[in-house]
Formats: C-alpha cells, sequence, structure tokens
C-alpha cells in the first residue's frame, strides 16, 4: 500500500479520535468523500495500526447508533423553524 494512503488513514483516524467527528466531518475536513474515510477506517487501517483501528471504529459505531436521533432532532429544528 501506498504511503500516502497509510498516513492518510491514520489522519483520519486521529481525527475522528480528537473530535468525536462522523465520517461526513471527517470527508469535509479532509476534502474527500465519506466512502474513502469509511474505506480508510474500516478495511485499510485495520492492517495498518491495529490499536488506532480499534478506537476509531468504537466511535464509528457510536455515531451510528446515534445517527438516528440526530436525523429526528435536525429535522424537529426544520420545521420548527429554528
Amino acid at each position: 500500500m501506498r504511503t500516502d494512503i497509510e498516513e492518510r488513514a491514520c489522519a483520519l483516524a486521529a481525527y475522528v479520535i480528537d473530535n468525536k467527528a462522523t465520517v461526513r466531518a471527517a470527508a469535509k475536513k479532509f476534502g474527500i468523500s465519506k466512502s474513502t474515510v469509511h474505506k480508510d477506517i474500516s478495511e485499510r487501517l485495520e492492517h495498518i495500526d491495529r490499536e488506532l483501528y480499534t478506537r476509531a471504529k468504537e466511535i464509528l459505531e457510536v455515531n451510528k447508533a446515534e445517527r438516528h436521533i440526530r436525523g429526528g432532532l435536525a429535522t424537529r429544528q426544520k420545521y420548527k423553524g429554528k
């Protein structure tokens, strides 16, 4: 695997861990697609740095479990006019 891809995967994981960021937020910060962020953290990082992978994956799982709540709150705000 190319070094720049490995560095990007590690940087993405560090960003997600430090900021408890979502895949969407990390993609916006790094200027790449959500699918690239997901692939880097879910597949590539596992072979590069197992500990970093585990920590980042935990945060992404929490975000995945909570996303329906955030979506509902966003819809509520939209129709409340705030």
